[in-house]
């Protein structure tokens, strides 16, 4: 949902919600600004009847010096100083109101200005054609600090496995369940298969009479190993397929599709692994789509999967049913199939990121493709936002262009950039629930997404060379659904700004923590400075040179807004 609202003082707040993210972006005339200290920003949760300021986690020096470590605020004393603002605690299909408050004065004697009211009701995870489910993503986290004292999930119990999940194990499990008895069959393709309660659901739609058949990479030791036990241990070994062609690829694929009286009716697809570390540690997206057409092309691709079809042939079996994207596609949904007989898909990729009339960003777990890089590497007139897990062979090609806003997932590790200079923020720990990828393992990409036509591109390809020409994948090309691209966004978003303060400070920590961060502190840099402004000289960093907050500023203005 999108909204835009004016105040009778020459403010202006943009919202944007997603499922479990409300972006508020804050416009203010010139004579606004002057003087101003932040924003204070109340929340009416019209569903669950409460009302409440919310919190923040800088304070003024003057009237809170020294906050328990881990402790929030409240934005009514201690305002927000940024012109967007991410609620990171929202609800899916919930409705608010959210009141900005300008706050001017002095931190010991606030003065409140006139308040913007913006209602906002935030996107069902399920809407019918599209049902999106992120999972937290961020296992190493402040929020996960305070509330299981980052202890592992397995210690944790049941509730950080839920939390973690935000309903990722819930979507494949009912998504399974969905078939039940003979009149329905369930066709999936799984890379890593060992989520105990994964492989339960698929154990139980076939013990109800429903025809199950799973193909599942057994190219490699690993993940053939973990995958076999599993199955072994689940008692469902009858319902696999292994996948052997070409040994040196991988089948990379996590989709499922199910049947109803023959005829397929809808698919489960992107990027999360059937593990415990795809639910509920690295940063995982699933994503339902409920269109006939798009359900059958999957089925097609799994009958050439199920043959254990070797590369040379289902190249150009791909190209045909699935035609590399060309030009302005039109609204509506695409999809591509790997493996392909060129590298014209993820041309058409990285071409999109170059013709962004604003904005493009991107998630990627190893690393940035040649080509990406070399978009990447010109300073072009658009923005992007990059996502790493880590910076991968390309990214001194590319990471001082000052339209690229990268971030790389990390920890905040007290022992390695000390507290004094995190100022009470929490040591972090990860979940321990992956070996290799540990924070981004997502792989989507959307272009204008604030635009009238968004583009969102999500499956299970890294945007690489391999997951095009070599391995089995699959990816969703969604044109034109303004809906997907703010729940996409909003994800996306929320990750961005977790993992950069992390980035920063790691990348800080790495020369000399202490002096870097106290010299970024004195730059008005806002990334680690300890305290709130007590003035308005916060604000010269959304007008002036620093991209990153002139981008943040900007990212809501000027938006789309469909016709409701």
């Amino acid at each position: 949902m999108r909204v835009s609202q004016d105040g009778p003082k020459a403010l202006t707040v943009n919202a944007v919600a997603g499922t479990y993210v409300v972006l508020l972006g804050m416009e203010v005339s010139d004579d606004a600004r002057k003087g101003l200290l932040g924003f204070a920003i109340h929340r009416t949760d019209k569903t669950a009847d409460e009302q409440y300021w919310l919190k923040g986690f800088k304070t003024f020096e003057a009237t809170e010096p020294n906050p328990a470590p881990g402790s929030l605020v409240s934005t009514l004393e201690h305002p927000v100083q940024g012109f967007l603002w991410g609620d990171y605690t929202a609800k899916a299909n919930n409705n608010y109101v959210y009141k900005v408050v300008p706050v001017y004065g002095d931190p010991r004697n606030l003065q409140y200005g006139v308040a913007v009211e913006v209602p906002v009701t935030t996107e069902n995870e399920d809407n019918g054609a599209h049902a999106i489910y992120f999972n937290r993503g961020v296992a190493g986290s402040q929020a996960y600090a305070r509330k299981f004292g980052n202890v592992s999930p397995a210690k944790a119990g049941p509730e950080a496995y839920k939390w973690l999940s935000r309903g990722v194990e819930e979507a494949i499990i009912a998504f399974i369940g969905q078939a039940k008895g003979e009149r329905y069959a369930i066709r999936a393709s799984a890379y890593e298969f060992s989520h105990k309660a994964v492989l339960a659901a698929f154990g139980a739609a076939a013990a109800s009479g429903a025809d199950v058949k799973i193909v599942y990479d057994c190219r490699k030791k690993e993940p053939q190993e973990t995958s076999n036990k599993a199955i072994a241990a689940a008692g469902i070994a009858a319902l696999m397929i292994p996948r052997k062609a070409n040994p040196s690829y991988i089948s990379h694929n996590k989709f499922i599709v199910l049947l109803k009286d023959g005829e397929p009716v809808e698919v489960l697809s992107g990027s999360t692994n059937f593990t415990d570390g795809g639910i509920y540690g690295q940063s995982n997206v699933v994503h339902i789509t409920r269109l006939q057409e798009v359900a059958s092309k999957y089925l097609q691709y799994w009958h050439q999967l199920a043959v254990d079809t070797p590369a040379v042939k289902l190249r150009p079996e791909n190209l045909k049913q699935t035609p590399d994207p060309e030009g302005d596609l039109a609204t509506g949904v695409h999809v591509v199939f790997s493996p392909r007989p060129s590298l014209n898909a993820l041309q058409w990729y990285s071409g999109s990121i170059d013709q962004a009339q604003k904005l493009a960003g991107f998630t990627a777990a190893f690393g940035v493709n040649k080509l990406f890089a070399d978009v990447l590497a010109r300073n072009s007139a658009n923005m992007r936002y990059v996502l790493l897990e880590k910076p991968g062979p390309t990214y001194d090609e590319f990471k001082a262009v000052r339209n690229n806003l990268i971030a790389i997932g990390e920890v905040l590790d007290t022992e390695v950039v000390g507290d004094s200079e995190l100022h009470r923020w929490l040591g972090e720990k990860l979940s321990g629930l992956n070996s290799f990828v540990n924070y981004v393992h997502t792989k989507y990409l959307f272009v204008d997404p604030m635009g009238a036509n968004p583009t969102v591109i999500s499956g299970s390809a890294n945007f690489s060379d391999a997951s095009t020409t070599n391995n089995d994948e699959n990816m969703l090309i969604v044109r034109g659904n303004c809906s997907v691209a703010d729940i996409y966004l909003g994800e996306f978003m929320r990750l961005w700004s977790h993992f950069r303060f992390r980035d920063v400070a790691k990348r800080y920590s790495m020369v000399n923590a202490k002096k870097a961060v106290g010299k970024a502190a004195s730059a008005g840099s806002g990334d680690n400075a300890p305290y709130l402004a007590p003035d308005d000289s916060w604000i010269r960093t959304y007008y002036g040179d620093n991209l990153a907050k002139v981008t943040e500023r900007e990212l809501l203005q000027g938006m789309y807004i469909p016709k409701q």
